[in-house]
Formats: structure tokens, C-alpha cells, sequence
């Protein structure tokens, strides 16, 4: 899978594409043979006079094979912690996806 990642008024550091890539990394192997061609993520801050509240921001467009797009969108006060945040909504959309997968292939028993 292809991450791109971009930042807003806010440095991307070694640490933090790693930290990224890693949390994109256990959303990845969740998707397993259903299979993701693109991830575009986002990082930043809104604004430069924003200085309280939850001020950091994450979203995530994650394109599966099928043209399926999934998105999920978080502010938090910590950058990290709209990372994990943004993380978590996708593992449901993918399970509640992979569960739609399932039951649309399931063909009705006779009785």
C-alpha cells in the first residue's frame, strides 16, 4: 500500500512519518486480501492563531481495490492521539466493509 503524507503548519519530522506509517501499518494488515491501492493522510494545525482546545487534526482517504473509499477525521489536543483516533474509525469501517463483503456473497439455505 502507497501512504502519502501531508503536513499543515506543522513540521514532519523522521519520528512522526514513522509513527504515522506504523499506526497505517496495523490498518493495512487488518484490510488483508481485500487489499488497499492508495492512503493520503493529513496532519496539521488549522490555523497559526488557533493556540487552544484541540488544535492538532488528522484525516485519512484510503482508496480499496474496487474503488471504495473509506475516510476518517479527528481532532484531538495531542497529534498523536488524532493519529491513533484516526486509525481506530478506519479499523471499524474496514471491518464493518469486510463484513458487507461477507454477507453479499452469502446466498440464502433452503429449507
Amino acid at each position: 500500500m502507497n501512504i502519502d503524507i501531508h503536513s499543515k503548519n506543522i513540521e514532519l519530522n523522521a519520528p512522526l512519518r514513522e509513527f504515522i506509517e506504523e499506526k497505517m501499518a496495523d490498518v493495512e494488515h487488518l484490510l488483508g486480501d481485500v487489499g488497499a491501492e492508495q492512503m493520503h493522510v493529513e496532519i496539521g494545525i488549522p490555523s497559526q492563531h488557533h493556540n487552544k482546545g484541540a488544535i492538532y487534526y488528522a484525516e485519512a482517504n484510503l482508496t480499496i481495490s474496487g474503488g471504495h473509499l473509506l475516510r476518517a477525521e479527528a481532532t484531538n489536543y495531542d497529534m498523536h492521539s488524532a493519529i491513533v483516533d484516526i486509525k481506530d474509525d478506519l479499523k471499524v469501517q474496514i471491518k464493518k466493509f469486510k463484513e458487507r463483503l461477507t454477507d453479499a456473497h452469502r446466498v440464502p439455505s433452503e429449507e
